[in-house]
């Protein structure tokens, strides 16, 4: 019977009612524990739509609402797929420790996001060849490993007596992989800053099972990408329920190759690629967050030195106290500043936060990349060369007006170009065989990439350039043809 008495729920609007473990025994620490450490509450004070939430009203919600989402969405997946991978993994753990390990990695594998979420990867934690992934997996070994280690329960089991939860494991899968060669695993395990406290790093392969597990947060179909792709449509209004996770899940499975989706499946996979791309282009990809986007990018360049000046890794005190309301209070205060830049900065930034964007969207074609075509060798890859085109083609009064180019590109099919290939599978029933998901012919005719070229201007540009911009965009993709991509 399952012990309600230690059991607490919290609601919510994807989901429904989510579990989680709020009292345990003796020294032992409950998922609450985890849930209400300042590393995991930190994510409330962090939009999950970096900037999108300036455009769609409603999208409001935070990565803390989405984590715990991934949280629930990793129990859901256990729950579906841990019979197929003891099937195909004798050693794995019990169902308990697969599902604490799986709900702690989706609840954790946000933690290393900044401020913005991705544009602060892009924009501050690059500088310092880092990203959020990396971040996370070394917070959760630094500064979580010890809490973690004690988790004996999830809403769906208990651990076996034998077993205690690793954060090595919980790290490993949450870290981005390069490679599905043994060194990929070698150089996560050996780095130095990343290893628990206390605790040799491993230097041996991974087990088949954790493996297996880990293309549920780096494949097609994840813990992290089914939940925010149903709570991003569902709290921007783009749609109440974007795919159907149930026929999803009903339908997966692990064989010896890795995660494999039955045929019967096919149609709910290709809805949430449909869906999560539709997403994309509509929501995260919509002109005017895009405008914001470029707006905060040479405001936060000019920053970011007096934001938080250092290697985050160096200093994660302070890394903790960074989040987006901290930003916007410190950056509110700098109109009165005794420093001149920061008065000056300070003035634009209280334009920024009241919405007063600098640059419109004034004209924007789409490009599609099908398998085949070397999306590098594309001018629309390089947004200095389509402006240097664009330029080429305005007439003298407009040549020196104020532009931007903007090239959103969005995977619309990792299968074919990122690690993601090696970790999905497709069942054919008919010859009992499972080959990579690639070789469906629903797959092969989507397009691989898609790419929004857009051009902006400034507010007080001269009469007559939107139409200069437009006929110079035309005769752009005239001029490069159908063998150079194909146009949308």
């Amino acid at each position: 019977m399952k012990d309600i008495a230690r059991e607490s729920l919290c609601h919510d609007p994807i989901h429904g009612y989510i579990p989680f473990i709020s009292t345990a025994d003796g020294n032992q620490t409950t998922e609450r524990t985890i849930l209400d450490h300042p590393w995991v509450q930190r994510l409330r004070q962090i939009h999950q739509l970096q900037t999108a939430w300036w455009v769609f009203p409603s999208a409001e919600h935070t990565r803390f609402q989405h984590v715990v989402g991934a949280m629930h969405v990793a129990s859901r997946v256990v729950d579906a797929l841990y019979e197929s991978l003891a099937d195909v993994c004798p050693d794995v753990p019990s169902r308990g420790y697969v599902e604490s390990l799986m709900r702690m990695a989706a609840l954790l594998h946000d933690i290393g996001h900044g401020p913005f979420g991705h544009f602060f990867d892009t924009h501050y934690l690059a500088e310092y060849h880092l990203t959020h992934e990396a971040l996370s997996a070394h917070i959760i070994r630094q500064e979580l490993a010890p809490f973690l280690c004690g988790i004996r329960a999830c809403p769906g089991g208990r651990l076996a007596d034998n077993e205690r939860l690793d954060p090595d494991q919980i790290a490993y899968l949450i870290f981005r992989p390069h490679s599905e060669s043994p060194k990929d695993w070698e150089s996560f395990a050996a780095d130095p800053l990343a290893s628990s406290p206390g605790k040799a790093p491993h230097r041996e392969e991974p087990p088949k099972y954790l493996r297996l597990l880990r293309s549920l947060f780096c494949g097609i179909y994840t813990v992290d990408n089914m939940d925010f792709v149903l709570r991003d449509a569902y709290m921007s209004g783009y749609s109440a329920k974007a795919f159907d996770i149930d026929r999803l899940l009903r339908y997966s499975f692990f064989t010896g190759r890795g995660l494999t989706i039955h045929p019967r499946g096919l149609n709910a996979l290709i809805r949430f690629i449909a869906a999560r791309s539709d997403l994309f282009r509509s929501v995260y990809f919509h002109r005017t967050v895009r405008s914001i986007d470029k707006t905060l990018e040479i405001l936060f360049r000019d920053s970011k030195a007096f934001l938080f000046p250092g290697n985050p890794m160096d200093r994660l005190d302070d890394y903790l106290r960074l989040t987006e309301w901290s930003l916007f209070a410190d950056v509110a205060s700098w109109n009165s500043s005794d420093h001149a830049g920061k008065r000056a900065l300070g003035e634009r930034w209280r334009r920024f936060l009241a919405r007063q964007i600098e640059w419109i969207a004034i004209d924007e074609r789409n490009v599609v990349f099908p398998a085949g075509v070397h999306e590098a060798s594309s001018i629309f890859s390089d947004e200095q060369i389509v402006e240097k085109k664009i330029r080429e083609q305005l007439p003298a009064e407009f040549a020196d007006i104020e532009i931007q180019i903007d090239i959103a590109r969005h995977l619309h099919r990792p299968l074919a170009l990122t690690i993601s290939a090696a970790q999905n599978f497709l069942y054919d029933p008919v010859t009992d065989s499972v080959r990579p998901l690639t070789d469906d012919d629903l797959f092969r005719h989507l397009p691989v990439t898609h790419r929004i070229c857009r051009v902006y201007s400034t507010k007080d540009r001269p009469s007559g350039t939107d139409a200069a911009i437009g006929a110079a965009l035309d005769h752009l993709f005239q001029e490069t043809g159908p063998d150079d991509t194909t146009n949308m």
